[in-house]
């Protein structure tokens, strides 16, 4: 499950929108990420190819198991970063922009350190 931190923010992008909107497309993604469409283009080229994501014909995005598994482990590291950061009284935009760059360089065994050491199972 060896991805780079691009690949992961993307992952998180997709499972972020398809909570909110009925289909993701590239375009919701771009728009969501200040990003130009061709970028995320390439991007989704590359998740697919990967095996992270599948595209239909419509241009419809939808995440595969292996695509979830990445996305929500990484959703779950911003958001227990984050409210920890906060709760340890940073500022909420320094505490979230903090968690979106440690989300990804964190160890498992630092994040269920500290997964339990606040008491979240």
């Amino acid at each position: 499950m060896k991805t780079n931190e691009s690949a992961e923010n993307y992952l998180e992008t997709i499972l972020i929108l398809s909570h909110k909107n009925p289909v993701v497309r590239s375009v919701d993604i771009a728009t969501e990420l200040g990003f130009k469409k061709s970028s995320v283009s390439v991007a989704m080229k590359n998740l697919r190819e990967a095996g992270h994501i599948t595209v239909t014909r419509e241009g419809f995005i939808y995440l595969t198991e292996s695509g979830r598994e990445i996305a929500e482990m990484i959703y779950e590291r911003h958001q227990l970063i984050s409210e920890w950061l906060i709760r340890l009284g940073v500022d909420e935009t320094i505490a979230t922009e903090d968690a979106c760059r440690m989300e990804h360089v964190i160890s498992k065994e630092s994040f269920e350190a500290i997964k339990k050491h606040i008491g979240v199972s």
